[in-house]
């Protein structure tokens, strides 16, 4: 659809995305609101021979599995259509035609009321929606529904405006035309005459549709307006306009190559036929339905096709695997089969020699019309699960060339012998496919008298004895801590009388204790809001951190305690664990594990660090922390909201792990700087969520928010608040959206790399980032969809072997 449009809306589209791999590329979109309801979908394309070969690119676009349009314009274009999907997720997807390299400018995905656009079947394309009677081209703001009414005029016909008339005209009209469109209009010179336009296309398999939005503004008292519309001399309504009231009209849908509209002015009217603005669409047939959703399960509120859950557990990165599994035909993914039901089931999956690594995972499962699986020549470790005998149509299952060990379950074993399933095993030498396999299960004796009852019975009396050697050394050493305490309250003798046993881990501690720890609070490491953090060692040489809480926390004794319980059970490879804890009034303490690398804002700053981080540690420092908090968010019970991310909280091990710190003390501790209310927790400026400010409250999204801050300064190198030397500050996001808007990666990329990243990789990871930090939080993905497409990203960064010049980079980011 080419249209003129002001610089503001082409300076987005100068930036490009290009697919040179693949025939199909797709885009999924996962609006909140979901399945069920209506969207305007829009694709903005401006070639601009940006590759210099001045031959432009011819594609098809495709909306989920069905075909959309094909793009054809070396000129400045948007393709747009109102969908409804049937699933909870749109794909947009390029397919390469052999006619040039598909690109794309920019995608927009606008939520519509459903009531205004009758999508009778398939869903409607765009074919034009103009604004009568004006040169200019109105988009968001004005439009609510972000639709662009492009500028109209016609020499024989007079335009006409009035921007007193409808000031207030759409407050209660769900079409909601700006008052910008509708204050303008053509008419005919007279009263006579009629208002007739007409439109052709190079498509006339599909019906046309129209929608006539108007709004009087010239009437006087005694005038009468009242108009009859027909479309192709078919008449739609005959309707009297009224001030400040808009009316729209809707055609049938009529097929034919060209369209024509005639509006004329019934016998009783004074005033001229006269039309503010017209949309016109093309209903499209949706004749394809994706794969069968009956292999799905529930992914954290969304249901997910096994065949996208198998890719996402194991990694496949195959060029094909984009866009449904199985439909259109042609454009498939490689290694599986599919039925030739309405509805396509996947019936056999081959991949073999895909680096798949780890245990056989029970997503297989869902899979349920699969007959041949093969996972040969793999590195997939552990047993053979069960389930894989349960899978109702498996009946060729090849899992040679792996790593498996163990047993092979009797139930396939048995299928193999009695020939409903053809099963192979060779080529891994850790498993045993014999009826005699080792066991750890006893075996009887040679009289056939089991010993397995002796041996538990003996295992029972050893445990009692040694739960009793427990109990009396609990009570001595509870004693011997009694003891310490009364000495130090005494003598303030603290250090020389706690030699006597051993400190072990996750465990309240002892004010003498935490002193003993930090040889009398000798080492400073940190300071943060809650207090001063210093170095640790437990008898058994382990090194803590030990942060001692602020006197001015509002915290009483038993939410402290409860909250340090709660934290001492959340245990994740991505969080600092916290082992133990103080809880004495003056002294109260968390003693977490040392985190030798110290935090990543340390390493980010180039007076703090001269080692430069790489651009895939980076990456992966993110995808670290974003697996941290998708665990606080999804894998805890209630969901624990940090409250406070920020990268001073996300701490790196000696192996540059990154691990979250802190998380869940906003909620448990208040300093005494901050209200008492618990449901206004601390943050630190520059992460702290839009929202908060409005309504005070902090949740999974604002979480998400402070991730966004954090994943730039991981990408520019520059802290949430950019401080010059004259003394004046700017928040990152205020300088990085100029570059964006701009497409000046090389700029926005931290300059310490050198150019050392791959463009794609830094285009994706922006493109992460700014879905983060919208004001409105529900505009902001959960965490687990980001870190999703963070390790798309590194993958993307490692694929590309970090080769330079690799990609465009020149990229559109929509802001």
């Amino acid at each position: 659809m080419p249209v003129s449009l002001p610089s503001n809306y082409q300076r987005r589209s100068k930036n490009l995305r290009i697919f040179p791999t693949g025939q199909r590329n797709c885009y999924t979109l996962k609006p909140n609101e979901g399945k069920g309801n209506t969207y305007l979908v829009r694709a903005s394309f401006w070639y601009g021979d940006y590759d210099g070969k001045n031959q432009t690119p011819v594609f098809d676009l495709y909306i989920d599995v069905n075909y959309w349009t094909t793009v054809n314009s070396s000129s400045w274009i948007y393709e747009e259509i109102i969908y409804t999907p049937s699933r909870d997720y749109i794909q947009v997807c390029l397919v390469n035609t052999s006619s040039g390299v598909p690109f794309l400018s920019a995608l927009d995905l606008r939520l519509l009321d459903k009531s205004i656009y009758q999508i009778n079947s398939g869903a409607l394309v765009t074919s034009w929606r103009l604004n009568l009677g004006s040169n200019y081209t109105y988009r968001h703001p004005q439009d609510v529904y972000d639709r662009i009414w492009t500028g109209q005029t016609y020499e024989k016909f007079q335009s006409v405006s009035n921007k007193t008339a409808i000031e207030t005209s759409t407050s209660d009209d769900a079409f909601k035309v700006p008052p910008e469109v509708l204050m303008t209009a053509v008419q005919t010179q007279s009263v006579t005459a009629n208002l007739t336009l007409r439109w052709s296309s190079d498509n006339s398999a599909n019906d046309w549709l129209m929608y006539f939005h108007f709004v009087e503004l010239q009437l006087q008292k005694k005038d009468i307006r009242e108009l009859t519309v027909l479309v192709q001399n078919k008449v739609v309504k005959t309707v009297m306009l009224e001030n400040q009231r808009p009316v729209t009209l809707s055609s049938s849908p009529i097929g034919g190559p060209s369209l024509n509209l005639t509006i004329y002015a019934t016998d009783r009217s004074t005033l001229p036929p006269l039309l503010n603005a017209v949309e016109i669409f093309t209903e499209a047939q949706l004749p394809f339905s994706p794969t069968f959703l009956d292999d799905c399960i529930s992914l954290r509120g969304g249901l997910v096709n096994a065949m996208y859950d198998v890719k996402r557990t194991y990694e496949v990165i195959k060029a094909s695997w984009q866009g449904d599994p199985c439909v259109p035909r042609q454009y498939s993914w490689s290694g599986l089969h599919c039925s030739n039901d309405s509805a396509p089931r996947v019936i056999s999956l081959n991949l073999s020699f895909s680096g798949l690594k780890g245990r056989i995972d029970t997503l297989i499962s869902h899979l349920t019309a699969v007959e041949s699986l093969d996972l040969s020549n793999n590195s997939l470790t552990g047993s053979v699960p069960e389930f894989l005998s349960q899978m109702p149509s498996l009946k060729v299952l090849n899992l040679s060339g792996n790593n498996l060990n163990g047993s092979v379950p009797q139930t396939l074993l048995k299928k193999k012998a009695d020939g409903t399933l053809l099963l192979r095993l060779d080529g891994n030498p850790n498993l045993c496919q014999s009826d005699n396999c080792p066991t750890s299960n006893v075996q009887p004796t040679k009289k056939g008298i089991s010993i397995a009852p002796i041996i538990a019975a003996v295992a029972a009396v050893l445990v009692l004895i040694l739960l009793g050697a427990l109990a009396v050394s609990w009570i001595i050493r509870r004693r011997q801590i009694q003891n310490v305490s009364t000495t130090t309250t005494t003598t303030n003798s603290t250090r020389g009388s706690i030699g006597t046993f051993r400190l072990s881990k996750n465990q309240p501690f002892t004010s003498t204790e935490v002193t003993r720890i930090t040889d009398d609070f000798r080492t400073v490491i940190g300071e943060g809001g809650f207090g001063k953090v210093y170095f640790g060692k437990l008898d058994d040489g382990t090194e803590v951190a030990v942060k001692m809480l602020s006197r001015s926390s509002k915290q009483g004794y038993k939410e402290f305690h409860a909250e340090a319980q709660l934290l001492m059970v959340v245990h994740h490879r991505n969080l600092v664990s916290l082992i133990g804890y103080c809880e004495e009034y003056e002294n109260m303490a968390l003693i977490y594990e040392f985190m030798f690398n110290g935090n990543v804002r340390q390493y980010l700053s180039a007076a703090q660090n001269v080692n430069v981080l790489s651009w895939s540690q980076r990456l992966q420092i993110a995808i670290d922390a974003a697996q941290g908090l998708e665990y606080l968010h999804n894998g805890c019970k209630p969901p624990i909201v940090h409250r406070d991310l920020k990268t001073s909280n996300i701490l790196l091990d000696k192996n540059m792990q990154a691990k979250i710190a802190d998380f869940g003390l906003s909620k448990a501790f208040v300093t005494g700087l901050e209200s008492h209310i618990s449901t206004h927790p601390a943050g630190t400026p520059g992460y702290l969520d839009p929202e908060f400010h409005s309504s005070g409250n902090r949740g999974k999204k604002s979480d998400v928010y402070s991730f966004g801050v954090v994943l730039f300064e991981l990408i520019t190198g520059h802290p949430a608040i950019i401080r010059s030397p004259e003394g004046s500050s700017m928040h990152i996001l205020h300088w990085v959206t100029p570059l964006i808007e701009r497409g000046d990666i090389q700029s926005i990329v931290d300059p310490r790399l050198n150019g050392q990243f791959s463009i794609n990789s830094a285009w994706k990871a922006v493109e992460i980032a700014m879905s983060c930090v919208p004001t409105i939080a529900v505009q902001r993905p959960d965490i687990d969809r980001v870190l999703s497409e963070l390790k798309e990203c590194l993958t993307a960064e490692i694929s590309s072997g970090r080769i330079q010049g690799m990609g465009n980079s020149k990229r559109q980011v929509s802001l």
